[in-house]
């Protein structure tokens, strides 16, 4: 069985960002994506509201590290300090070698090729320091964006589900994607 251990938290770094942990100085960029409704269209998650909020999710995010259930980053570009994106891996199958990665970027950072960049990287410390066999993303159906980046990365469609989750008064779809190891090529 997989043994997860995220102490000391790992920094991470590729060409143009760091990886680094959340701080409370990150909870108005926090309030940002999880208050957005464009960003949030897609996640079948409640809108945050305000602050407290905010500081709810990030503490939920960190309870998840201290106990090695899964692992958020706040995102930055190089030389700047500000998080532009949340991206890690939760609902990891300890048994079956298996995580889901899931990511958010502020409206104003996309576009560049920051996710794609910012998955490679994941997919190497899950792959090679983690010892995932597979990793999946669930996405909503209608999130071709997201559809586009995780092909690009070198996932594979697994499954459509219809109607299959329930979220705010209304059954929603979803689609599996995943990479096995094997698969992944740097």
């Amino acid at each position: 069985m997989l043994k997860l251990n995220f102490s000391p938290f790992p920094i991470l770094e590729s060409e143009r960002l760091i990886f680094r942990a959340i701080r409370d100085t990150d909870v108005n960029e926090i309030f940002a994506l999880r208050s957005n409704p464009e960003l949030m269209q897609y996640i079948p998650r409640p809108m945050i509201t305000n602050l407290e909020e905010a500081r709810e999710h990030m503490k939920m995010i960190q309870d998840k590290i201290d106990t090695n259930e899964g692992i958020n980053w706040a995102m930055t570009e190089k030389g700047k300090d500000k998080l532009i994106a949340l991206i890690g891996f939760y609902r990891t199958q300890n048994e079956h070698y298996r995580s889901e990665i899931g990511y958010m970027l502020l409206p104003e950072y996309q576009n560049k090729g920051y996710i794609t960049e910012a998955i490679q990287t994941l997919l190497d410390y899950g792959f090679n320091k983690m010892g995932l066999h597979s990793v999946e993303a669930i996405i909503d159906p209608r999130n071709s964006a997201s559809e586009k980046v995780l092909q690009k990365n070198g996932f594979i469609k697994e499954a459509h589900f219809v109607e299959n989750f329930f979220f705010n008064e209304e059954f929603l779809d979803s689609v599996h994607y995943s990479i096995l190891k094997r698969n992944y090529i740097k």
